[in-house]
């Protein structure tokens, strides 16, 4: 039995366990597991990687930095983002760190585009929220030569507030939510922009994904914006993920 697993904590519902046993089950992939490995103490990491059969690991918080001691190399992806979400354990027993959600982030931005008949030329983006989920879209929009401004609710260095947007926004077109302002069960809320501000021009990506629709996607909407949600990032980094595994 090939195995596969998730590691982080709380571990309270995996989007990673669920969208794996599904695909195993539906493209007839035989004597593979995906299992939830609760890991309060990044420590018990090293034992873990020892486990018999076992072939990769997707990594969530709090340990996509944490981990960063613990592997032998970096992809690149990784490197450029400074975090990991995915580990393969080598056939010549070393680990490698990688970092899929850029590859998902960027993938599902370039077929976006496409899709609206935009591209980037011209383009520049604000990127709300600077926590971890940021890290691999900044990475992603430099390698992909889109000039952005990060936003927060403090002055710190180089990035916005929210207060200073509506002198902007118009020069902005693509504004990503990397905040989880929005998510169930809070559904009500959205990020503090200057929504009435906003045109058909403008290119609205949330990268929360429960509920479908956020409302940050409705506002843009409401104004003729064209809005994603992060669903198909993470199909993207998964789908990533495992072919990392099988490479």
């Amino acid at each position: 039995m090939t195995r596969y697993g998730l590691i982080g904590f709380p571990l309270t519902h995996s989007f990673s366990q669920r969208y794996f046993t599904e695909k195993f089950a539906r493209e007839g992939i035989k004597d593979c597991q995906y299992e939830l490995f609760e890991m309060p103490d990044i420590t018990t990491l090293r034992a873990l990687l020892q486990t018999p059969d076992l072939h990769g690991l997707n990594v969530t918080i709090p340990h996509k930095q944490a981990v960063l001691p613990y592997l032998d190399r970096l992809d690149s992806s990784a490197e450029k983002v400074g975090a990991v979400n995915v580990i393969k354990l080598e056939r010549d027993g070393t680990v490698t760190g990688y970092n899929s959600d850029y590859y998902g982030f960027r993938q599902s931005l370039e077929e976006w585009l496409a899709l609206l008949g935009r591209t980037t030329a011209g383009l520049q983006a604000l990127v709300l929220g600077t926590g971890g989920a940021s890290k691999a879209v900044v990475a992603a929009l430099t390698d992909l030569t889109i000039p952005y401004k990060a936003v927060s609710r403090t002055k710190t260095g180089d990035n916005l507030t929210y207060d200073e947007l509506e002198n902007v926004i118009q020069a902005y077109a693509l504004i990503i939510n990397c905040s989880p302002v929005g998510t169930y069960p809070n559904v009500v809320q959205a990020p503090a922009l200057p929504y009435p501000l906003l045109t058909d021009r403008h290119l609205l990506y949330d990268l929360v994904y429960n509920p479908a629709e956020t409302r940050f996607m409705q506002l843009g909407q409401e104004r003729g914006a064209a809005v994603m949600n992060g669903y198909p990032m993470l199909v993207l980094q998964a789908e990533k993920a495992w072919a990392i595994w099988q490479g």
